[in-house]
């Protein structure tokens, strides 16, 4: 609570920084930053925010079964003395401290392979994040659930930080803002929504035993096989030519397909 007051007072000390059309009248949907809604007219913007949208629920996926799954271990006798049952906390905070370090490396991927290879590789990376909690455990498979959480960082940040920084250079400045408004709510909001809503169904109809019990490996293979169908789709539908930029140019956009 005190550092978020002191963040608050330190944003007054920040330049001003007027909106773009300032001094202009605006229709309703301009003051709603409904006019973002326009990027949908682009086939390739469409599809990137749908994908941006199933990459969502995705990571609601990790989000809401992720500690449950390493909690459910405390139940069984040879595992529920181990540290990383007891404390799971510890161990899925790996994912925050790799997603943290991966952030630095998004300049260069971006830079060199372009906004479908960055997606493709976060694609990929829940493929084996979800793969490895499904062969992983607390004991011996320790070192699986360790390393998904590493990969983690680079599921998270090649479609959430890059795609952010995609739409960026998308769009007009007059819309930044609203654009990166609809790209979080197609992740954070639609994503999640239905990341969080379609899981559940499932698992409750397929995936939960007689006695109560999840099937984890089979949650996490499902999990697994649903972000490689949509890294297969993306990989066939979505369409944008990535140019490389020359060594001195401070962008990091790629220029439109």
């Amino acid at each position: 609570a005190v550092a978020s007051l002191l963040l608050g007072l330190y944003a007054f000390t920040l330049p001003k920084c007027p909106p773009l059309g300032r001094g202009r009248k605006k229709n309703l949907a301009e003051e709603l930053g409904l006019n973002a809604f326009r990027l949908f007219k682009s086939t390739k913007m469409a599809l990137f925010f749908i994908f941006a949208m199933l990459l969502g629920g995705a990571l609601q996926l990790t989000n809401a079964y992720g500690d449950t799954f390493l909690h459910d271990f405390a139940g069984k006798p040879e595992y529920k003395d181990i540290l990383a049952v007891r404390y799971p906390a510890i161990i899925m905070s790996v994912s925050q401290i790799s997603e943290t370090l991966f952030i630095l490396t998004i300049p260069f991927f971006l830079k060199r392979f372009g906004i479908k290879k960055v997606m493709l590789m976060s694609m990929v990376a829940w493929i084996f994040r979800f793969g490895l909690f499904g062969i992983g455990n607390p004991a011996a498979g320790l070192w699986m659930i360790i390393l998904s959480c590493i990969i983690y960082g680079m599921a998270f940040d090649f479609f959430n930080i890059s795609g952010s920084l995609f739409v960026e250079t998308q769009c007009t400045p007059e819309i930044r803002a609203s654009a990166q408004g609809l790209f979080m709510m197609m992740t954070n909001g639609f994503g999640a929504f239905l990341g969080s809503r379609i899981s559940g169904i499932v698992i409750d109809k397929y995936f939960t035993l007689a006695n109560g019990e999840f099937d984890w490996k089979g949650i996490w293979f499902s999990f697994a096989g649903y972000a490689l169908v949509v890294a297969v789709l993306f990989a066939i539908l979505f369409r944008h030519k990535h140019v490389k930029e020359a060594s001195g140019d401070k962008n990091i956009a790629v220029q439109p397909g």
